[in-house]
């Protein structure tokens, strides 16, 4: 499986800017991305005071390929950007080695 990585600074963003992160996971991009055809998965990722991330597994090259193409021509104007005030600081790609579902089962949730 391919894998894509584009992280956020959250060094200069404005105070607060985790919960807005989140708040916007939660009523617009959660729902963006679940059951996007191409995608197996996405985790978003946040280090308060650190980054902000999100991280794809796609289930091809071609598709990993597709989306990266198209978000970064619009990266520095996407609404995590907005949110934070900066475009990505990274955009990296990767494979894959494997997945473990754990004992207590897998929980897609638009906010924890």
């Amino acid at each position: 499986m391919k894998g894509l990585t584009v992280r956020w600074s959250l060094t200069d963003a404005p105070a607060g800017v985790e919960e807005q992160l989140a708040s916007y996971v939660a009523d617009s991009s959660y729902d963006r991305f679940t059951g996007q055809e191409g995608l197996r998965f996405k985790t978003w990722r946040c280090r308060p005071g650190e980054w902000f991330e999100g991280c794809y597994v796609f289930v091809s090259d071609e598709a990993r390929t597709e989306f990266q193409r198209a978000f970064s021509r619009t990266a520095a104007e996407s609404p995590g950007s907005q949110i934070v005030g900066s475009a990505p600081i990274l955009i990296e790609e990767c494979d894959i080695v494997a997945v473990a579902e754990g004992g207590d089962g897998f929980l897609a949730a638009g906010r924890y």
